[in-house]
C-alpha cells in the first residue's frame, strides 16, 4: 500500500496598524510520499508538464544543492512579471528547501526516507508581494507547518468538525 501525506500551512503576519499583511501571505499545500507511488507520479508530471506562467521548479538550498526529500514547487498563481518570478526563484525557493531540510534534521521527516520520498509543494506568492524577507520567513514557517501537519496527519476529522464554523481570513 502506498503512503501519501497531505499538509497545509498558512502564515499571515499583522501590519503595524494591526491589519493583515495579505501582500506577503504564505500559503503552502503539499503532498509527501514515495517516489514509486502517486506522489512520485505527481512529482514527475509537475517537472515534465510546464506551462506559461506556471514554471515548476526544484527547491534548492543553494545553487546545485537540492533539498531531500526532493521537492518540486508548484506555482499556485500565474507568475506575472520578473519581480514575482524572482520572488519564487529566490526567497520562496530557499525557504521551502530549508524548511524541508530542517524538518529532516528535527526528525519530523524521517532521514531514512530522504532518498525514497518526494514532496510536491504548492506555493502562493501574491502579485502584490513586496518584502523578500517576509516572503522567506512566511514561506519557511508555512512549509514547516504543512510538513508537520502532514506527518502528524493533522488535523483529525474531529478537529475539523469542531472548527468548521471558524472564520476564514479571506471570506470577508
Amino acid at each position: 500500500m502506498s503512503v501519501m501525506y497531505v499538509g497545509e500551512g498558512l502564515v499571515i503576519e499583522n501590519k503595524a496598524d494591526g491589519s493583515l499583511d495579505l501582500d506577503n501571505v504564505a500559503h503552502i499545500d503539499l503532498l509527501i510520499g514515495p517516489k514509486d507511488g502517486p506522489v512520485g507520479v505527481s512529482f514527475a508530471n509537475a517537472l515534465a508538464n510546464q506551462s506559461k506562467g506556471h514554471t515548476n521548479l526544484l527547491a534548492v538550498v543553494s545553487p546545485n544543492i537540492i533539498c531531500k526529500p526532493a521537492t518540486v514547487m508548484i506555482t499556485k498563481v500565474t507568475m506575472n512579471g520578473s519581480k514575482q518570478v524572482m520572488q519564487m526563484f529566490g526567497p520562496a525557493q530557499a525557504a521551502v528547501a530549508r524548511a524541508v531540510v530542517d524538518s529532516v534534521v528535527a526528525g519530523v521527516l524521517p532521514k531514512a526516507k530522504a532518498d525514497d520520498w518526494v514532496i510536491v509543494c504548492g506555493v502562493f506568492i501574491a502579485g502584490s508581494a513586496n518584502d523578500n524577507a517576509k516572503i522567506y520567513k512566511n514561506n519557511y514557517e508555512a512549509t514547516k507547518l504543512a510538513i508537520k501537519n502532514a506527518m502528524a496527519q493533522s488535523p483529525t476529522i474531529d478537529e475539523i468538525i469542531a472548527k468548521k464554523d471558524t472564520a476564514h481570513p479571506f471570506e470577508k
